[in-house]
């Protein structure tokens, strides 16, 4: 027998008599100790990120955004302002490095608190945050923070063709759910969308596992990893894809 069924003998889920809303995030800083995460502000942060991403080597980054790339800094401005300044998405600088400058972009998007889901999105590392403790910060804070106020549900998706996206969720503890076919149209072109998630019945495992990967000790004097984060988080998955 199921664990919970109605008078009729038919499963249900399990009762959530606790169950409520959590707020949606704000608008605020939300620090790390490798770096921070500052609400996007077109006037301060479009032409440091701008120069940031002129670092690469080509425009790679952008094929499976849907926007971009821009043909100047002016460009990615007005976009930045006329896209950016919402509460859903809810778009944030990723600081880092020495002196601390703009290096990245990420946000909350479909955010959904009486179903208590929020996404991660519109991703965007330049070349200085790529493959750095930063950057692996600055997806737990978030994470984090989703958590902390209280979402059971924490999603990424992608171009089901983007496979360093794909494998970034999974090292990042999120779990494969499936691909929904046929899901959208960007650039023109067709999008089968991969979905990853995780729960807040997740968290405390993935919680304690990123607080051990970036924690001191797993750093060399160089700054080399120790341990990889994927080797705390593979067991944590419930289903790879």
């Amino acid at each position: 027998m199921p664990a919970w069924c109605n008078d009729y003998g038919q499963p249900i889920g399990a009762p959530l008599p606790d169950w409520r809303p959590p707020a949606r995030p704000p608008r605020a800083t939300i620090a790390g100790r490798w770096c921070r995460l500052e609400p996007l502000d077109a006037a301060v942060h479009a032409d440091l990120l701008f120069a940031a991403n002129a670092a690469a080597d080509d425009q790679r980054a952008w094929t499976y955004l849907p926007y971009g790339p821009f043909a100047g800094v002016d460009d990615y401005r007005a976009w930045m302002q006329a896209f950016c300044s919402g509460d859903d998405p809810l778009f944030f600088a990723i600081v880092a490095g020495a002196p601390a400058a703009p290096v990245g972009v990420a946000s909350y998007l479909r955010i959904d608190p009486a179903a208590g889901a929020i996404e991660v999105g519109h991703l965007n590392f330049a070349p200085a945050l790529q493959r750095t403790p930063a950057a692996t910060e600055a997806m737990y804070l978030m994470m984090r923070e989703a958590f902390a106020l209280g979402y059971r549900r924490y999603e990424w998706k992608c171009d089901a063709l983007n496979a360093p996206s794909r494998a970034a969720a999974q090292r990042l503890g999120l779990s494969f759910e499936g691909v929904f076919r046929q899901a959208t149209v960007y650039k023109g072109r067709n999008r089968d969308t991969a979905w990853y998630a995780a729960t807040d019945g997740d968290w405390p495992a993935l919680a304690a596992a990123y607080e051990t990967w970036l924690s001191a000790d797993n750093f060399t004097a160089d700054g080399s990893q120790r341990m990889r984060l994927s080797a705390l988080t593979a067991p944590l998955l419930v289903r790879r894809g």
